[in-house]
């Protein structure tokens, strides 16, 4: 056994230092057990009870994203716990936004040579993110691929949760002269790195540690905020029962593509982008790539991380409950009857 070890570590994959880096972690994990889980972390698959009790109807919601690169400047600055938050917290949103509760979450991470404190940081983020939300971390692989990555690594979650039929949230009920009510984001969250780097660091030369007068704090600094997880205000704006008739959340696309995924057929958005203000990163990218206001808004959230569409009557109500969460929400636009599409009124 030591001689198969050691020929595989001398191959580049350290079965060892996985398991070692592990134990140093695993408490934290461990931290997040729900009552469902019927076993701890480390069998060859996690073990979910669910309660159908709780349920007439019981439907599961899945979703798998990944943070892109913006691992790469997480590599840069030395900092990876943040992107163990932005995993957990866009596969959150990204279910939430039909009304489900988020159950358990899976992580995968595939990497050139395992090290430490990266590991460690990863997945105390991961594992600080889903405390956060109750979420049980059931289980994860990590892949050591000398070749494959070098100094790079790859993070991948999937987030299963559960929602009562009859509560889902489909869009089916947005119609003509619903508010469009945007929920303010901290950045980039994790959707539009690729550009920015281009911009930033080939373009201008920058690094994760310029200073620039417009920002507050470092590059690195703003660019690694970590993606916010908008659910506990879906939660309680359900629970308190506000007619929350669709919810996009505002990804890769921009709200150019994100909000016509819950329309339906026969209406449109208007949405007029003087009502919310960009964070300042994104007008240093505009202004630095000489890139128009259309092609921002299609590449980057431009401030919007997240979109109610409820009555108009509600819209008060809908930006309370997300104030009371700590999130900053303001009436950004309605629904028109239209094609499906999405006209944004100044682009910034």
């Amino acid at each position: 056994m030591s001689a198969s070890t050691s020929a595989y570590k001398d191959a580049g994959v350290d079965i060892d230092l996985s398991h070692d880096l592990l134990s140093r972690v695993k408490d934290r994990l461990a931290a997040t057990r729900r009552p469902e889980m019927l076993q701890g972390i480390g069998g060859f698959g996690g073990l979910f009870q669910l309660d159908l009790s709780k349920y007439k109807e019981p439907v599961l919601v899945s979703s798998i994203d990944g943070v892109g690169t913006k691992l790469m400047v997480a590599g840069l600055a030395g900092r990876h716990d943040g992107v163990g938050h932005d995993i957990v917290n866009h596969c959150i949103n990204d279910i939430a936004v039909q009304g489900a509760e988020p159950l358990y979450f899976m992580d995968y991470i595939g990497i050139g040579k395992l090290r430490s404190p990266l590991y460690e940081e990863v997945l105390g983020g991961i594992a600080a993110a889903c405390s956060a939300c109750n979420v049980a971390v059931l289980g994860g692989e990590t892949a050591e691929m000398p070749g494959m990555y070098g100094d790079d690594y790859d993070l991948v979650g999937v987030i299963t949760g559960v929602i009562e039929k009859g509560r889902m949230i489909t869009g089916a009920e947005v119609a003509p002269g619903h508010a469009l009510i945007g929920l303010a984001s901290n950045g980039l969250h994790t959707n539009g790195y690729s550009l920015a780097r281009k911009v930033l660091f080939d373009g201008c030369r920058h690094t994760v540690d310029t200073e620039l007068p417009e920002l507050d704090g470092s590059l690195g600094d703003v660019l690694l905020r970590p993606h916010l997880c908008y659910y506990p205000a879906i939660r309680k704006a359900l629970d308190d029962g506000l007619p929350l008739h669709g919810i996009a959340h505002v990804t890769g696309g921009g709200l150019y593509d994100n909000v016509p995924r819950v329309l339906p057929a026969g209406v449109a958005a208007e949405i007029d982008s003087s009502t919310f203000s960009c964070p300042p990163i994104f007008e240093v990218i505009r202004d630095a790539g000489g890139i128009g206001n259309h092609d921002m808004f299609h590449a980057f959230n431009m401030g919007i991380g997240m979109v109610w569409m409820v009555p108009a009557v509600s819209a008060d109500a809908a930006i309370a409950t997300a104030d009371a969460c700590g999130f900053r929400a303001m009436p950004i636009g309605s629904i028109v009857s239209g094609d499906g599409g999405v006209r944004i009124d100044g682009e910034g």
